[in-house]
């Protein structure tokens, strides 16, 4: 195929990002006082299991960041999923059938007919008003009131088999593995895994993992011949739309989080450390920027940037690389105005850390102020700076939301649970009521966030010294 691969200044990001979480891993792999709190985390098994969840998640947040644009000859035709939009990434690819499968409107889970009448007509002329048949949905069934039923429960037989051998065989390998590496019998390991006496919590890990497992191979036997979470007003498949917001919201917690840390750190530790007069102006604007509210100054900014949009259309190739834009400006709008929480706690945390004996100890020796900074108080507040990075990323996803609702969000063009929950709002009017774009937004979001707050409560009893040392 003749494609070129694009990347977006949020697909940049997004990986610059992944790189620097990687170089941390590495580094606190061969750093003791970094591996411990970390090897604190693997101990509790809601913690993993989070965990695995979030990595699912971000595994699918990367493969629809990897952008594709057709560049085959002017003759040549593009394949079917090109044709739907100028840019396609690698998950559009593996998805590509809900991609492609889109019906003329609403349809319900599961359905073989459209959810509301229409006039037929009838072989001898005359009109009946009556429920149509799904182009793709169902389409492959001759009787669909008759034969439905056996066919979802056959097809999903058929997953719930081949989640279990797919998850059978990765504990299997998992297993020996493990008991190589530790030069011991595999029948021990197993019976270790089994009943949970492993202290890295590989038991909830595996039961975790293969619970996605079997639900992807479902979705895999489900999903190509019928809709599992019906279609929306243009006939395009929901689930495929909440796959894709999966990147929108993750690209909110993330990107915003990297654009909040350097104001964070280096002010509140700046305030700390110099009281005076240097205290005395950044206490003047963090506490000047908390008293603006948040909800104004995000619309103002998003004003401007529809201005500045509409005034220089011509700069943006695609209507995807003006929707990157607009999201990477709501990144940085939610990350200038998010940062003062954690500056504050960063400040008062180097008030108390400038007074103990080993600072006064390393200005008598006259170490640099700088140095001091670096190496001394910042290694010392790096678990507030932790905590409150994984804290605040579930208030940031359902941040997007909310602020999508109230059209001051995401392009509308781009995939969002924001746009999902917009758009359920006026589909809750209808009668009778279209509730799966509802529901399916919600499902995946609370799953995220969910499983962010519960790995957030692991990560915070790890690296809080206090509550490290009353375990």
């Amino acid at each position: 195929m003749a494609f070129e691969f694009v990347f977006l200044k949020t697909d940049t990001l997004l990986f610059v990002l992944v790189a620097t979480a990687l170089i941390y891993a590495v580094i606190a792999l061969r750093t003791e006082h970094l591996r411990a709190p970390w090897r604190e985390v693997a101990r509790r098994p809601l913690g993993m299991s989070a965990a695995v969840v979030l990595s699912v998640f971000l595994g699918t947040a990367l493969l629809d960041s990897i952008h594709l644009r057709w560049a085959g000859d002017e003759g040549e035709p593009a394949p079917p999923v090109f044709q739907k939009a100028d840019l396609v990434s690698i998950l559009d690819l593996l998805v590509a059938p809900l991609k492609l499968n889109v019906e003329k409107t609403y349809s319900a889970p599961f359905a073989a007919y459209g959810f509301s009448r229409e006039t037929v007509i009838l072989g001898d002329g005359a009109t009946e008003r009556r429920f149509p048949r799904l182009e793709y949905g169902g389409s492959h069934l001759q009787e669909p009131a008759a034969e439905r039923g056996s066919d979802l429960a056959r097809r999903a037989a058929m997953g719930l088999v081949l989640g279990l051998l797919w998850s059978g065989a990765f504990v299997m390998a998992s297993v020996f593995l493990q008991a190589r590496r530790r030069s011991k019998r595999w029948v021990a390991v197993w019976s270790a895994l089994l009943h949970g006496r492993d202290e890295r919590s590989w038991r909830a890990v595996l039961i975790t993992f293969s619970a996605l497992v079997v639900i992807v191979c479902e979705l895999y036997q489900l999903a190509p011949v019928y809709h599992v979470l019906g279609t929306d007003k243009t006939g395009n498949d929901v689930l495929y739309q909440a796959i894709k917001s999966v990147r929108t919201g993750l690209l909110i917690g993330t990107l915003t989080t990297l654009v909040m840390l350097p104001f964070a750190i280096l002010l509140g530790i700046a305030a700390g450390y110099f009281r005076g007069w240097i205290d005395d102006l950044i206490q003047y604007l963090y506490t000047t920027l908390s008293s603006v509210p948040g909800v104004l100054l995000i619309a103002a900014a998003a004003l401007m940037l529809e201005v500045y949009m509409s005034r220089h259309g011509d700069s943006y190739a695609s209507l995807a690389a003006r929707a990157d834009l607009r999201l990477l400006a709501l990144c940085m709008i939610l990350g200038v105005t998010t940062w003062t929480g954690l500056c504050r706690y960063l400040r008062g945390e180097a008030l108390k850390l400038r007074e103990i004996d080993f600072i006064a100890a390393a200005k008598a020796f006259g170490v640099p102020r700088w140095a001091i900074l670096l190496r001394h108080i910042m290694p010392n507040v790096m678990h507030i700076v932790m905590i409150s990075i994984v804290l605040d990323f579930s208030g940031l996803v359902l941040a997007e939301a909310a602020l999508t609702y109230i059209d001051i969000g995401v392009d509308p063009s781009m995939e969002s649970w924001g746009n999902m929950i917009n758009s359920a709002r006026l589909e809750l009017a209808r009668e009778p009521v279209v509730w799966w774009s509802l529901l399916a937004a919600f499902l995946f979001m609370f799953t995220l966030v969910l499983a962010a707050n519960v790995f957030a409560d692991a990560v915070r009893d790890a690296f809080d010294p206090r509550v490290r040392g009353e375990s």
